[in-house]
């Protein structure tokens, strides 16, 4: 009888872990999206410097499609929790096939993957797919660059192109700094965020996934040292400093 109640509590929570992200997502009729992961291409001697800024990326990405009332974002958290119990966290790349299995997984009707390069030179390009679960169509990879000291202009325009291949109508961008339109400051100067400040940010993710709470809001602080009106360092920050209370 115990070794039953174990295994129902089990699948139970199985369960809960794949569901969709929320119940109210299914009733809106609006698209679930999750972001998975962005894969260090980056050349030159340094290029092992960038390996942990994809999931900065992700996050930054996350961020800024959730802004669109017309969709309905995995958090990334969520999906962390899924790419771990998955075994992918440290596999390497998010392949097609891979991103429908875990697409599903995680209740949503499209996925996005992709990569991250820097040049060494101030230059950095993203490129990204879109997989639709229903139909495992992939669209044509998609290529956005900038110069690095403008990371949240890079994830703006990847943005715009992966919700045009997913059919959803325009948006304007919430990247998490006050001075973006999305967060009411219409007409001021758009926030660029440097690439070694985003790298910071990346390893403060990093150590929150890890458990290490404490350099995790040492790094939160000093990306907001920087920037105080990143609202996403702001959030994290918060947490981490009441999961270390």
């Amino acid at each position: 009888m115990k070794s039953f109640v174990r295994t129902t509590w089990a699948l139970a929570l199985v369960g809960a872990l794949v569901a969709p992200p929320t119940a109210a997502a299914q009733g809106t009729g609006k698209p679930v999206v999750a972001v998975l992961s962005f894969d260090n291409n980056s050349i030159g001697k340094d290029a092992k410097d960038y390996d942990g800024i994809g999931k900065g990326i992700t996050d930054m990405l996350i961020t800024d499609l959730a802004s669109n009332p017309n969709v309905v974002v995995v958090d990334r958290e969520r999906i962390q929790q899924v790419l771990q119990e998955q075994n992918l966290v440290k596999s390497g790349s998010i392949d097609a096939q891979t991103a429908v299995r875990v697409g599903k997984l995680l209740g949503a009707q499209y996925a996005i993957y992709g990569g991250f390069m820097s040049d060494g030179r101030g230059n950095m390009v993203l490129t990204g797919h879109s997989t639709n679960m229903e139909t495992g169509v992939i669209t044509n990879p998609q290529r956005v660059q900038a110069k690095t000291d403008d990371v949240l202009g890079l994830i703006a325009q990847m943005s715009d192109k992966v919700s045009h291949d997913m059919k959803l109508p325009a948006m304007t961008h919430g990247t998490g700094a006050t001075s973006t339109p999305s967060m009411g400051n219409v007409g001021a100067k758009p926030v660029k965020m440097d690439l070694r400040t985003a790298m910071i940010y990346s390893k403060a993710l990093d150590a929150k996934d890890s458990g290490d709470n404490a350099k995790a809001a040492e790094l939160f602080s000093q990306v907001l040292t920087k920037f105080p009106d990143y609202t996403p360092a702001k959030t994290n920050l918060a947490k981490v400093a009441k999961s270390g209370d």
